[in-house]
């Protein structure tokens, strides 16, 4: 997955479009495919987005505009209204992705907050920054307010988004006036950056925010009359001009805008001399109101002129008007060069460019959240097509499961059982499964088969061909056979069952990995704002210091592969060197093995857990820690407490615990658990077909 940054504003119109153009200059310098993404954009139906078009045509002019955001504003509105907030998410995530995996770097660009709930978009676009994995480039606009007033926005901001999980690698303070604010703007900047290194201040530039004659063309739906080569020119003034041409022209400022009656020829003509005096202002174009078209003869008297201000014309008063244009929110047009190149020139005077590009590409948070996680394993299990048998093929979650599976093409199943029972179960449900196999295992043609392999697996315990028929009856032991034998990729099973009666054929029949003496296991606990791993909570009772070390090991290469930098914690009661005792002795052991095994993991040990997932307590007590406060994957020192601690925090904190999903066999068997949701046995299997595709190609997943 690229590396990306999620630029969001703190209120409307914060001006982190300047803050995207910036960034987007220094990124495309710097790095090879650089992508642009505003997962949702406020368009009336036949307009596109300003930010997109502006990109697009300076960076990006082969990439379509559709492929750079994911919904419009209408269709996320409608689809919140519905419930449908999952789908919205996953779309976001889903054409997230395309452009991820095409490209080294992706910029993204929050909506915009004006919307009819504000707060409802902040805390939507922390979400969706969270869910991408992407570090946050916060935006506020500070004029006209006093330091109290930015100080209580932007410090709430931080503790806003820093509790809902999200990394926040710079703030800029935008369009501050330096003569009435720049005393405090200063102080507060060295105060912010006691909770955010880069911090910066953008001095309002009043060029910027004035609009261009066509912005109000656009504004007022108004017709262009004459000039229309001028649109571009930018207005510093707006003048109603209703008195004598006499009184008028004294007052006319260079590059105002004219609003006048469309019958007051007079002023017209006046404005047109004073635009080709070299002596008088210029004005940046006139509009026309009330609906009056002006006389035939202003025709006769610019025909000619090569060069003219715009006249406009509209149907609106001149007072309604003015109020109209009071309320235009100015942008950097992508036909205006000369505003781009003042853009970029002041960002870059008043950004250390050099600072913040190097965080942003060296930024790459290690927390997976439960929705990247599990839309990931659905977008890979889907790559490479997999085949998966199910031994409970009467189960009504598995049958669901399947079902959803098999309408998103994820995987090809096999269902164990007797087929009439397993079509009248699914008639019963209403279920749409097609192209799924039912086999009742004694009713295969595989059967002998599957029984003279197994005497021939087991040979060093005798069994006769009637002991072998019976075990081979067993639809775990069917199954399992599928998976040997290449029949099938890969087994889920334990939603009826138990663990034992679930793996221990994978014990007997598939066996370890070459350079694995253990099989083990490890849940993946989806918590709020992040994905752990626990090792081992369900296979291993008392495992040795040799065993703890393969544990930890092969749970750090599972976390590795969907998509997790391990930093594994091995957990005690004590920290560091600070406790004595046969059991913190074993961990210790079990860490020595494991860093002189794997020398380039972060493995640390022995731990309490409280320092391995606070920051402030694992400084306190590991203070030279690279795990510390940060760990990802936890290995217990035992089963009783491995299970307890998983069953704890599934239920005291809400996680989803995915597992247990077994690691170090040759081929992939994976267990649930008998009170398994619909969910989980999706997770699982989905998990089951990516290790049947790292089976098959020896090489980590990334997802």
């Amino acid at each position: 997955m690229s590396a990306n940054l999620y630029i969001s504003g703190l209120q409307a119109r914060s001006g982190k479009s300047l803050v995207a153009l910036g960034m987007m200059e220094q990124l495309s310098r710097k790095l090879g495919q650089v992508a642009f993404f505003k997962p949702i954009i406020h368009v009336q139906p036949g307009q596109s987005d300003n930010d997109l078009q502006l990109i697009k045509d300076r960076y990006l002019e082969d990439t379509p505009l559709e492929s750079m955001f994911a919904f419009t504003a209408d269709e996320a509105s409608r689809m919140l209204s519905s419930g449908a907030q999952k789908e919205l998410l996953d779309g976001i995530l889903s054409q997230y992705t395309k452009l991820a995996e095409k490209n080294d770097f992706v910029l993204c660009l929050g909506s915009d907050l004006d919307g009819v709930a504000p707060n409802l978009e902040f805390d939507f676009n922390a979400e969706i920054a969270l869910n991408l994995a992407a570090p946050m480039l916060l935006v506020g606009r500070v004029k006209s307010q006093n330091s109290h007033e930015i100080n209580d926005v932007f410090n709430g901001a931080i503790d806003s988004y820093r509790h809902k999980g999200c990394e926040i690698v710079a703030l800029v303070l935008n369009q501050y006036s330096s003569a009435t604010q720049g005393g405090y703007i200063f102080q507060l900047i060295g105060e912010l950056r006691e909770q955010i290194p880069l911090v910066f201040g953008i001095e309002e530039l009043p060029s910027l925010s004035q609009a261009t004659v066509s912005e109000v063309a656009q504004a007022l739906s108004a017709q262009v009359l004459f000039g229309a080569n001028q649109l571009h020119r930018q207005i510093e003034h707006y003048e109603v001009a209703g008195t004598q041409l006499r009184n008028f022209l004294p007052q006319l400022k260079e590059n105002s805008l004219i609003l006048t009656p469309g019958d007051r020829l007079d002023l017209v003509l006046g404005c047109l001399l004073s635009f080709k005096s070299k002596s008088m202002p210029h004005p940046a174009g006139i509009v026309l109101t009330e609906g009056i078209l002006p006389e035939s003869c202003l025709s006769q008297v610019v025909e000619g002129m090569e060069v003219l201000p715009p006249i406009l014309f509209t149907g609106l008063g001149t007072y309604e008007t003015a109020a109209r244009l009071n309320q235009i929110h100015t942008s950097i047009s992508h036909r205006n060069q000369p505003k781009i190149a003042l853009a970029l020139g002041h960002f870059e005077s008043q950004v250390d460019v050099d600072a913040l590009t190097e965080k942003v590409v060296n930024s790459c948070p290690t927390a997976v959240t439960p929705k990247m996680f599990e839309f990931n394993l659905i977008q890979k299990a889907a790559s490479d097509k997999k085949h998966i048998v199910l031994p409970e093929g009467c189960d009504e979650r598995v049958l669901k499961a399947a079902e959803i599976l098999s309408k998103r093409n994820v995987a090809q199943f096999t269902l164990l059982g007797e087929p009439k029972l397993i079509q009248a179960r699914i008639d019963k449900l209403g279920i749409q499964l097609k192209d799924v196999s039912m086999v009742n295992p004694t009713d295969s043609p595989l059967f002998g088969d599957y029984c003279r392999q197994f005497m021939e697996y087991r040979a060093h315990k005798n069994p006769t061909l009637e002991q072998a028929r019976d075990i081979m009856c067993d639809v775990s032991y069917f199954g399992t056979m599928m998976v040997q034998l290449g029949h099938a990729d890969g087994m889920v099973s334990g939603a009826a069952h138990s663990t034992m009666h679930t793996i221990r054929p994978s014990f007997e029949l598939i066996k370890t990995k070459p350079n694995c003496n253990l099989v083990s296991s490890v849940f993946f606990m989806c918590l709020a704002d992040r994905v752990l791993v626990y090792g081992d909570c369900a296979v291993n009772p008392n495992p040795t210091a040799t065993e703890l070390c393969e544990i930890a090991l092969s749970s750090a290469e599972t976390a590795e592969a969907f998509g997790i930098h391990p930093k594994v914690a091995m957990l005690s009661y004590s920290s560091g060197d600070s406790g004595k005792g046969e059991d913190v002795e074993l961990v210790r052991e079990a860490v020595k093995q494991a860093q002189a095994r794997a020398p380039q993991r972060y493995i640390e040990g022995p731990i309490q857990y409280d320092a391995a997932v606070d920051l402030r307590v694992g400084q306190a007590k590991m203070p030279d820690s690279k795990v510390a406060g940060q760990a990802n994957v936890f290995i217990f020192p035992d089963l009783n407490t491995g299970n307890n601690t998983y069953k704890a925090v599934q239920r005291s904190a809400g996680a989803i615990a995915i597992g247990p999903i077994l690691q170090g066999l040759n081929k992939p068997i994976n267990d649930l658990s008998r009170g398994c949701l619909v969910e989980d046995i999706i997770n699982t299997i989905a998990i089951t077909c990516i290790q049947a595709q790292q089976a098959e190609t020896n090489t980590p997943a990334s997802t």
